[in-house]
């Protein structure tokens, strides 16, 4: 009596990859995650190298383990692949206390975001 297998929850030619509790705004990461969407694997590793964004080594990161994901656990061809899709959600929101003046205290929302990287293979057009 073994457990059935779950189904695949991207299709047979596509591997995903997602990050967790990313201590940097969701709108900032989106703004990084844009810069990938739609380019080929290739470009988006070099747009990630190159950019000037805090956040961009964790994305590219996660874009090599999709990549990795794509090549040892479904058998894709890597120089066939591109980023199909690049989303952002919410997470946690740490929130903490600022003292200002005359016994008062202001809030200060420390937000935590995470990164799903879904890469798919397409076919070469002839």
């Amino acid at each position: 009596m073994s457990k059935t297998n779950n189904p695949r929850r991207v299709a047979d030619n596509e591997a995903r990859a997602k990050l967790r509790m990313i201590r940097i705004s969701p709108q900032k990461l989106n703004l990084v995650a844009a810069s990938i969407r739609g380019k080929s694997v290739e470009k988006a590793l070099a747009e990630l190298e190159f950019s000037r964004k805090r956040i961009s080594l964790e994305v590219r990161k996660t874009l090599q383990s999709a990549i990795a994901n794509a090549e040892n656990n479904h058998g894709l061809d890597i120089d066939s692949l591109v980023v199909a899709e690049a989303y952002v959600g919410k997470n946690l929101v740490m929130k903490r206390f600022r003292a200002r003046a005359r016994g008062r205290g202001a809030r200060v929302m420390k937000p935590f975001s995470e990164l799903t990287i879904v890469v798919r293979e397409v076919e070469e057009a002839a």
